[in-house]
């Protein structure tokens, strides 16, 4: 999954268990570090103090890039413009540098200096909880909120795979950055991968009849495709990068689950802010 990374930084995993590895964090001129469940330094050795870790080059960073863009970076220059990069297998690669506009938008992103690469995981039944307080009854439209990092994708792709094994419905999972669909997502799933939120809710919803649309990471302004698929009679599960009920901009589920930790159930509450389940 990670054969696009050059070696030296490859050395630095080796000693790892990779099934913890959430988060790999590579700047050019800066210590190699990683997240397990918590920040920590790498080295050839593997875990090490931070004056002994490894330190990237600029170099490294153009290689990972261009392994992971299947050797043409300019084949993906329009997810570059929007900040990432996903490479097989769904590991998507966040990144920062100069930004170059043209005509009051994002022309390219050159001088690339830091990479997070956020590692996809499968854990079958992680969301069991999830679905036996709010679903167990019947589908209904939920939205997972917590902050970056906290497991929202992974509760995601095992809610899709529940409901297609428990109640044998049709699901559309809309993967506008290619992260989502890394892994079993049911056998009556079907994937629309790469295409922004109304576009693919709209298309969706007329070619193949889903009764369930599962998306990642809603921004406020996507909220008008929730509010379109929610009005035509089709449920929505969802995840957002939101703490407080109050600032979800539109209150268009029945379920708002609230994660305290990673893929840890804080609070869900109802249509009206209510505990519940």
């Amino acid at each position: 999954m990670l054969e696009f990374l050059p070696p030296r930084i490859l050395t630095c995993l080796r000693r790892l268990d990779l099934n913890r590895l959430c988060e790999l964090r590579i700047r050019a001129g800066k210590p190699l570090s990683a997240n397990l469940g918590e920040n920590i330094f790498l080295g050839t050795e593997g875990v090490c103090p931070e004056n002994r870790a490894l330190v990237p080059t600029a170099e490294e960073i153009e290689d990972i890039l261009f392994n992971a863009s299947g050797r043409s970076v300019y084949a993906v220059e329009n997810e570059l413009k929007q900040g990432f990069l996903t490479a097989e297998g769904g590991v998507r690669i966040g990144l920062t540098g100069s930004c170059v506009y043209r005509d009051g938008r994002i022309h390219a992103v050159r001088g690339i200096t830091s990479l997070c690469i956020r590692v996809p995981h499968e854990i079958p039944g992680c969301a069991q909880e999830i679905y036996t307080r709010c679903l167990t009854d019947g589908l209904c439209s939920l939205l997972i909120m917590a902050p970056p990092g906290r497991g929202k994708t992974t509760l995601l792709r095992d809610l899709s795979r529940l409901v297609c094994t428990k109640n044998h419905c049709n699901v559309l999972v809309c993967d506008e950055r290619g992260e989502l669909s890394a892994g079993n997502l049911g056998t009556t799933s079907d994937c629309m991968k790469f295409a922004d939120k109304l576009t693919a809710f709209t298309a969706g919803i007329r070619a193949m009849r889903p009764d369930l649309i599962v998306t990642d990471e809603l921004l406020p302004e996507d909220y008008s495709a929730v509010r379109r698929a929610v009005g035509a009679g089709v449920h929505v599960f969802a995840s957002a990068h939101l703490v407080r009920f109050e600032d979800v901009p539109e209150k268009l589920f029945s379920r708002y689950v609230l994660l305290k930790g990673l893929g840890q159930i804080d609070r869900i509450l109802g249509e009206e802010g209510e505990l519940c389940g």
